[in-house]
């Protein structure tokens, strides 16, 4: 969940056609001591997470709209960070994971110190259930997910590898790499894999 500086700048340069066409003039470094400036407290294990890796940088540099030869090193590179289960097992606990989708816990500066494990937000972005009051809509619904795909063992893989690191699958993507930034573990991937793909899981009723 590391946060290139440069991306606040970039939100607020689209408010009107006429501040896009600014948008590379703006002081990358007057941003970046800005941000930091207003953080002073932050712990210093946070520092990384101000600090864009060469995935994010080229992002940036792009606009989220890089040439396919950029996509195609960027899918590469996230595809290489991508950690499997030791067991090769890819769906956990269905119920774990409505939970963990369903918390917002976790890398807050009211987290810290941690005192319980990171959820993962997905209502934040995504509907999952049709009982949802609210929902967030800069993801698709996943509604039905892994009825739509017949459960199949190919599409399980996928959903892991994309929770674990989004930018391996699309390259540039606004979905956080849990596995890949350590936002979630292992077990609580696999755990959301099996809201998704579960024929028991709410999400496919």
């Amino acid at each position: 969940m590391r946060m290139h500086l440069t991306v606040l700048a970039a939100l607020f340069a689209v408010a009107t056609p006429a501040a896009a066409q600014q948008a590379d003039k703006i002081d990358v470094a007057q941003v970046d001591a800005a941000l930091k400036a207003a953080f002073p407290s932050a712990p210093a294990d946070w520092a990384p997470r101000f600090v864009p890796d060469e995935t994010l940088r080229a992002c940036s540099a792009n606009h989220n709209t890089a040439p396919k030869a950029v996509f195609d090193q960027i899918q590469k590179r996230e595809t290489a960070k991508i950690v499997y289960p030791p067991d090769g097992k890819f769906i956990g606990d269905w119920k774990k994971g409505e939970k963990l989708a369903q918390s917002g816990y976790g890398l807050r500066f009211t987290d810290y110190p941690p005192k319980g494990p990171n959820g993962g937000n997905c209502y934040g972005c995504h509907q999952l259930t049709k009982a949802e009051i609210s929902y967030g809509t800069v993801g698709p619904s996943l509604l039905g997910y892994g009825k739509a795909r017949d459960y199949s063992p190919a599409d399980i893989k996928a959903v892991y590898e994309h929770i674990y690191d989004s930018q391996a699958a699309h390259p540039c993507s606004n979905m956080p790499r849990f596995g890949v930034n350590h936002v979630l573990t292992i077990e609580q991937i696999k755990d959301a894999v099996a809201l998704l793909m579960s024929p028991d899981s709410p999400v496919n009723k």
